[in-house]
């Protein structure tokens, strides 16, 4: 059988050229064509008619023009194993699994560019900073941690000066959150802070301090400022004087109609220089006690309306139809202050799409800041969904929209940067995507801005095969100083048939640059033999974190046969880097090799990551595939998935654990619980958006109250709202005491206090976790944790009845914690064979490796962070290590040469921190200080690195003295 499915690959020609991010499947149709099959009709092509043809014996028929199969019928073709029937998607191939161009800023000196940020918003004055932390979020969003970013997002908002940056800044906030999947939490809704609280949003002004504060709404409160509305029972009646109440006051009428309002004069001058050249100038109104008004369009109920005004200076009372009438007023005769106070209460009446549509087009016409800030905020909020209003995408894409928005000072660069996010998101190749990122380079002032639009343009045009444009935008961001934009110029010039030309732009970037990782990746698209492997094993050395030199070289191997080297050489990234094109390629190995039960674990994996991923070529959905491979594997019950479960977790798989949890959740997708398990799984794999949804999903499908409380606090937690964490797990147990509302509590506690007092409180409060109802899994880490702090208060007997007690329930990390206790109790030996134990029973075990070298000889500690670096090159403390090591043997340049391979592809704080230390022992200043600013822009309060940079830079001043 297999050496069946090897003979129909070798008939298949797989070398060379390149097209997509998923594995991609070989069209049948086209199998015989110049490119697919060998020449002259080879065994591939024969093989791939011989069996369409028994397919069709059988009914197998396409389903649509995107050639779907209907599995089932696949399944009952009894003549032909599973293998052979998935090979009608096409086979994995060399050409077609080409890398995607990074949408994202992306940086030859990516430590340079952190620097001169650090340097620029240190030095720029308070009405600057808003916008130079958006520039942070362009920089931070291409990197694998989104806490960075979101860091960024909220700083942006906490130093938003005018309202309309709060709006988009807070919806935005708010988006990064994914509020809008919650169940039960309307779009308007505050969540109890200032810096996401719409009403706050809509007043203007600088107050950073406040911004992360509780709001009024969270009090009960009314918003002071500009959308202060009085609540008394202040009656205003249009036809009821107010105010000095007597009608000698009264000294003029304004005759509309047959109606005739009575005004002072005097007040209705005070309205606005117009008004008070009509009353006192020299125009014939002024000698007359009636004015005839017409013909100006205002009815008499808007300008008794006025009248109140001039006297009351509030619009409360009025009904909305009315108060759009003064505004109307209060535009054609310059009445700012009138104008001003219908805004604010237009605004404060926009609470849903409903209105917002309705009152958009008012604000537009009569330039109401305000009104149409508050229509944009419920357009903002209500994303994505807003996204499919027709009225909201008019708005949006139009140009003359854009004008429109821009004359009322609510078109920029951050909104259109937000909605170009989401259509991207949404459909990368759709019009609408094109619109606004078009939109967002119209808006674009600065460089970077420029850089981000169009190099995004190009991104969207090569997926749409508009190549000549594509390449246009590519040059025109390349221009503006983003020197990656050359990758998308050259992938643009070989789409259509310029392949040297391509090459040449990479190799000259090579050799102009100091290369990186992805130089070389790029490069070897546009060579071939020995040329292609070197450039692939370069971009490997330079970048571990590339997959697609790993995926390269596996289906080359699957190509010669040597299926068992293919899995191999994925797995390689697998082990540290979890993506859904990796873990489909394995899949489609592992049913090669007839492996089903491996490859449904794959593909569950994968459905886990992205529940609508689409198989081979986006011709097969993943759900289809595990109906199928299930009829091949034998099936469990809900029991025995927990059993299961146990055994994977506690053999730290966390792969195959996710798999079990997604086979659970098949058979109950309402079961919160599984879904908190499968978000604890995600973030330890560095899954943090799939973490996410799971967590989501877990809050909303909660059986409870005080059990939706703890999965907030999570997602509170993890995109950095601690204190609000706590509060959620403090209001879930004033409900009902549960483990998991302590553990949440306890956890939080445990990272934002280090003194003996809190570390008490943090121990009764897991001790209080341990005494609630729990399984075994998450008691196993509660047990672990309290062992921790027991280490933290010198109680190190119980803090190994801790960990023995969590071994016995299989929680197998705990023997790491073990083996911390013994080293300080200085039993090495133990420690050592304790860290032994870990690596035979782990099947991820880098971080064993790791703290293994801890507790033995300098030689054995190499060679244990060799492997950890084997197994996971994304682990820093393997290179801080063998660096200082370097160091203490007065090897600085092999130290520092080190830390720079690692930093090259991750931007670590700890690693430029270490780098920028060994750099001030050879008084290399300058250098230092480059690296102290980029640690300072990852974490700008740490206090060691601020030392060392003042220290830096008084020294670099005293050399240029010298």
């Amino acid at each position: 059988m297999q050496q069946h499915i090897f003979n129909t690959m070798r008939g298949l020609n797989m070398i060379d050229g390149c097209n997509g991010a998923q594995v991609y499947a070989i069209n049948p149709a086209a199998a015989g064509g110049g490119g697919g099959g060998a020449a002259g009709g080879g065994v591939g092509e024969k093989y791939l008619h011989h069996l369409q043809d028994q397919l069709k014996a059988n009914s197998i028929r396409p389903k649509s023009h995107q050639h779907f199969q209907s599995f089932s019928q696949i399944n009952n073709v009894n003549s032909i194993g599973l293998a052979e029937a998935l090979a009608i998607y096409g086979l994995p191939q060399t050409d077609l699994i080409e890398p995607q161009i990074d949408p994202c800023l992306k940086f030859v000196d990516f430590v340079g560019i952190l620097a001169d940020a650090y340097r620029r918003l240190e030095n720029c004055p308070q009405c600057e900073r808003s916008g130079m932390y958006m520039e942070q979020c362009a920089i931070f969003r291409g990197l694998p941690d989104p806490k960075l970013f979101r860091k960024s997002l909220r700083l942006a908002r906490q130093h938003a000066e005018d309202v309309h940056s709060k709006v988009v800044l807070s919806a935005w906030l708010r988006f990064e959150r994914r509020e809008d999947e919650f169940f039960g939490v309307s779009a308007m809704d505050c969540c109890g802070w200032t810096s996401e609280c719409p009403k706050s949003s809509l007043i203007s002004g600088y107050n950073p301090e406040l911004a992360n504060d509780p709001c009024s709404c969270s009090r009960g409160l009314e918003i002071d400022g500009d959308m202060e509305f009085e609540e008394e029972n202040q009656e205003c009646s249009t036809s009821i004087s107010h105010g000095d109440g007597e009608d000698d006051d009264y000294d003029i009428w304004f005759c509309i109609g047959d109606d005739e309002v009575k005004c002072n004069r005097y007040k209705i001058a005070s309205l606005s220089i117009p008004f008070r050249t009509m009353m006192y100038g020299g125009f014939t109104e002024s000698r007359r006690e009636r004015i005839y008004f017409a013909e100006n369009g205002i009815s008499a109920k808007a300008m008794r309306a006025a009248e109140v005004f001039s006297r009351t200076k509030s619009v409360n009372s009025f009904e909305p139809n009315v108060i759009l009438e003064l505004l109307s007023l209060a535009n054609r005769f310059c009445c700012d202050e009138m104008k001003s106070a219908c805004d604010a209460y237009l605004a404060s009446l926009v609470d849903d799409m409903e209105n917002a549509v309705l009152l958009i087009e008012y604000g537009l016409e009569e330039t109401a800041y305000l009104l149409v800030a508050a229509c944009l905020q419920v357009f903002l909020r209500e994303i994505p969904s807003s996204m499919h209003n027709p009225n909201v995408l008019r708005l949006f894409c139009s140009s003359e929209s854009r004008e429109r928005l821009a004359a009322v000072g609510h078109a920029s660069f951050v909104l259109y940067s937000f909605l170009s996010l989401i259509a991207m998101e949404q459909d990368m190749k759709s019009n609408t995507t094109v619109t606004l990122l078009e939109r967002m380079g119209d808006c674009a002032s600065e460089n970077w801005q420029k850089q981000i639009a169009f190099h995004q343009l190009g991104c969207v045009m090569l997926e749409r095969h508009e190549y000549k444009d594509a390449r246009n935008w590519f040059e025109a961001a390349f221009e503006m100083g983003h020197v990656y934009s050359l990758v998308g110029v050259a992938r643009a010039k070989y789409k259509r048939g310029h392949k040297y030309k391509a090459y040449k732009i990479m190799d000259s970037l090579v050799s102009d640059y100091s290369p990186s990782g992805w130089m070389y990746q790029e490069r070897s698209l546009y060579s071939s033999g020995r040329e292609k492997i070197l450039d692939l094993n370069m971009a490997t050395e330079m970048d571990p974190t590339l997959s697609y030199p790993y995926k390269y070289r596996a289906v080359t191997m699957l190509e010669e046969d040597k299926i068992g080297a293919a899995i191999s050489e994925i797995n390689k990234i697998i082990g540290f880097k979890v993506s859904p094109d990796c873990l489909e390629l394995r899949a489609w190995l592992l049913i090669s090799f007839e492996d089903y039960e491996g490859a449904l674990r794959d593909i569950r994996a994968i459905l886990t990551l992205d529940p609508q991923y689409m198989m081979f070529h986006g011709k097969l959905h993943g759900d289809q595939l595990v109906e199928l491979l299930c009829r091949h594997v034998e099936q469990c019950s809900q029991a025995e998935c927990w059993m299961q479960l146990y055994d994977r977790w506690s053999s730290v798989d966390d792969i195959g654990s996710l798999a079990v949890v997604h086979h659970m959740l098949a058979n109950d997708p309402g079961k919160s619980l599984l879904r908190f398990r499968q978000s604890l799984l995600l973030l330890r794999l560095n899954c943090h958006k799939a973490a996410m949804r799971s967590l989501r999903m877990a809050r909303n499908h909660a059986a409870s109250e005080h059990e939706r409380l703890v999965y907030e606090g999570w997602l509170l937690y993890d995109t950095g709202y601690r204190e609000k964490a706590i509060a959620k797990a403090e209001e879930s147990i004033s409900i009902q005491r549960s483990f998991e509302a302590f553990f949440l509590k306890a956890y939080v506690l445990s990272e934002t206090t280090t003194d003996s007092e809190s570390s008490f409180y943090v121990i009764q409060l897991l001790e209080d976790a341990l005494r609630c109802p729990s399984d075994g899994l998450r008691k196993g880490q509660a047990l672990s944790n309290l062992a921790s702090i027991y280490i933290d208060v010198d109680k190190l007997d119980q803090a190994v009845d801790c960990y023995i007690n969590a071994l016995d329930i299989k929680h197998t990390r705990a023997h790491q914690g073990l083996a911390r206790v013994y080293h300080l109790k200085n039993q090495r030996k133990a420690a050592y064979d304790e860290m032994t134990k870990l690596i035979e029973k782990a099947r991820y075990n880098a971080s064993a490796y790791e703290k293994r070298s801890e507790y033995c000889d300098h030689e054995m500690a190499k060679s244990d962070l060799r492997m950890a670096t084997r197994l996971d090159p994304l682990r820093t403390y393997p290179y801080r290590y063998r660096s200082a090591v370097l160091m203490d043997d007065h090897k600085e340049a092999e130290a520092i040469a080190e830390l720079s391979k690692a930093i090259a592809f991750k931007l670590d704080f700890q690693l430029l921190h270490l780098r920028a230390a060994f750099h001030d022992s050879v008084n290399d200043y300058s250098s230092t200080i480059r690296d102290c600013e980029a640690a300072l822009c990852l974490d700008p309060k740490h206090a060691d690195t601020l030392e060392l940079y003042q220290k830096a830079q008084e020294k670099a001043n005293e050399q240029q003295q010298t």
